[in-house]
């Protein structure tokens, strides 16, 4: 699709359609819910959130691998990748 009309910079293109854009940090909590309450109580405009992520985010095998996008892991891998993701929640929440 680049080749024939790029979608970037998508912020642009959808504020040129005259949508309200939040482009935030798909990994940040307090960003998501600040642009969800932001659609909500946006009246006359529509809404569009982009976030920018990472694909794979904190599971040490796959972070910034395309080649995991849209691939499922087997079940070594799920065990893996659950055990590491585990370890950061519990973190977070002995915080």
């Amino acid at each position: 699709i680049a080749d024939v009309m790029s979608p970037y910079p998508i912020v642009d293109k959808l504020e040129a359609f005259g949508f309200l854009v939040a482009a935030i940090d798909g990994h940040d909590f307090d960003q998501i819910e600040a642009a969800l309450n932001t659609a909500r109580e946006t009246k006359g405009q529509p809404t569009a959130i982009v976030m920018k992520t990472v694909k794979g985010k904190d599971v040490s095998f796959m972070e910034n691998q395309a080649g995991w996008h849209g691939k499922a892991p087997n079940d070594a891998e799920y065990a893996q990748a659950m055990g590491e993701l585990k370890a950061i929640l519990a973190e977070l929440e002995g915080k």
